[in-house]
């Protein structure tokens, strides 16, 4: 592969865009970066299976720098539940390293593609619908909160995504506020993509065909410009979801989620 000056161009356009789009829809930057980083990394000659995995990887550890800047601001607000987020950790971190290290290492590329793309058409669907959870019963006890980081660590790191999509559905069904599921999502991106991120790294170890500045599955160079751009749009994004028609935005985001869907679902039939 060959770090040249269109590549970086192509990795600063898709961290300004994700880090644009997270902060003014609130979603995930997995949905985004997984797919074109897909496609940029074939553009490079990297085989399909392997830059599937890669451009996974690479993106859930983006999550452990954009968590970051999120948090602080909900934080500042009262926002976040960090009972919550201490009920959930630990199985967090367990159902990421199972995911990471054991399952994401023996599925094929392509076998990821196609749970990805599943993933993303569900996703957008929420989004189109704009579905809400109805609230129901009060947060489980401590082993049904281990049990329910388990899941959302183990399918998180097998799609690259922050676990927003399934611990803000899981709270606001438990009668957390949406506010503070949002804003404690964001606090559990952090432990989601350190685990998972850590799984990559050391089971991609020793895989032929990967690039120079690889640690594992993750790509450095990538990591690093997109984490860098994405910083910089976030507060953008969120700034002007105050301002602009939210609800009418993510049904035409959908549609562009759509559209990455069918891509990872071309490539992981395809390859």
């Amino acid at each position: 592969m060959h770090f040249d000056p269109v590549l970086i161009l192509e990795l600063a356009a898709l961290g300004l865009a994700t880090g644009f789009m997270a902060g003014l829809l609130g979603i995930g930057g997995g949905m985004l970066i997984g797919p074109f980083m897909t496609l940029i990394m074939s553009g490079q000659g990297v085989p399909a299976d392997l830059a599937v995995k890669m451009a996974i990887a690479t993106s859930m550890a983006t999550i452990m720098f954009t968590s970051i800047s999120s948090v602080r601001a909900h934080h500042k607000r009262g926002a976040v539940r960090w009972d919550i987020v201490k009920g959930l950790a630990p199985g967090i971190v367990i159902g990421g390293a199972i995911g990471s290290m054991g399952i994401f290492a023996l599925l094929k590329g392509t076998t990821l593609a196609l749970i990805f793309a599943t993933f993303i058409g569900f996703s957008a669907t929420q989004m189109f619908l704009d579905k809400k959870p109805k609230p129901g019963n009060a947060m489980p006890g401590t082993v049904g909160m281990v049990g329910a980081g388990g899941v959302i660590g183990l399918i998180s790191g097998l799609v690259g995504a922050g676990g927003g999509f399934i611990s803000v559905p899981f709270m606001v069904a438990h009668n957390v506020a949406i506010i503070n599921a949002v804003a404690t999502s964001a606090a559990l991106g952090f432990p989601i993509a350190l685990a998972n991120a850590v799984g990559y790294s050391i089971s991609g170890q020793g895989t032929p065909g990967l690039p120079a500045w690889s640690l594992g599955f993750i790509w450095l160079p990538a990591l690093l410009v997109i984490a860098s751009c994405s910083v910089l749009t976030a507060p953008l994004g969120a700034k002007l979801a105050h301002s602009l028609p939210v609800a009418k935005l993510k049904r035409v985001f959908a549609g562009v989620l759509y559209a990455l869907a069918a891509y990872m679902l071309w490539k992981g039939l395809h390859g």
